[in-house]
């Protein structure tokens, strides 16, 4: 059964401005440190923050507190070998996805030029 859905939209010009004010200490205050080694070493840094930001708000909004409630850095956001990305939660963000009765968390990501979107399935059922 499906227990939350969340999806979000972001301009990736607005993350790159946001990139160029303020530097890293934006891209730390979003990203968890694994994230963050990634980041550092990625061709196109605007991207790759603007779809783990869109991942990160698209979950909270699954989990119905928005971003507010749960930390940055309580989201993991990864990818499989084979390209897939996955969530993993730390801290109150596991707390309240158990409290939701989750069990599976299912992300999409996408990415066009100005654009990433994310989208997230909370289900209480297996995989």
């Amino acid at each position: 059964m499906i227990v939350g859905i969340g999806t979000d939209l972001i301009q990736v010009g607005r993350i790159r401005k946001a990139l160029n004010r303020l530097g890293d200490r934006f891209a730390r205050r979003i990203l968890t440190p694994e994230e963050l080694t990634v980041f550092l070493s990625h061709y196109d840094q605007a991207a790759f923050l603007a779809k783990r930001f869109a991942a990160k708000e698209a979950l909270s909004k699954a989990l119905n507190t928005g971003i507010g409630a749960i930390s940055w850095q309580n989201v993991q956001i990864s990818n499989t070998s084979a390209g897939a990305p996955g969530i993993r939660l730390h801290g109150h963000a596991q707390e309240l996805f158990i409290q939701r009765g989750g069990r599976n968390i299912f992300l999409s990501l996408s990415d066009e030029r100005d654009y990433a979107l994310a989208f997230v399935v909370l289900s209480s059922e297996g995989s």
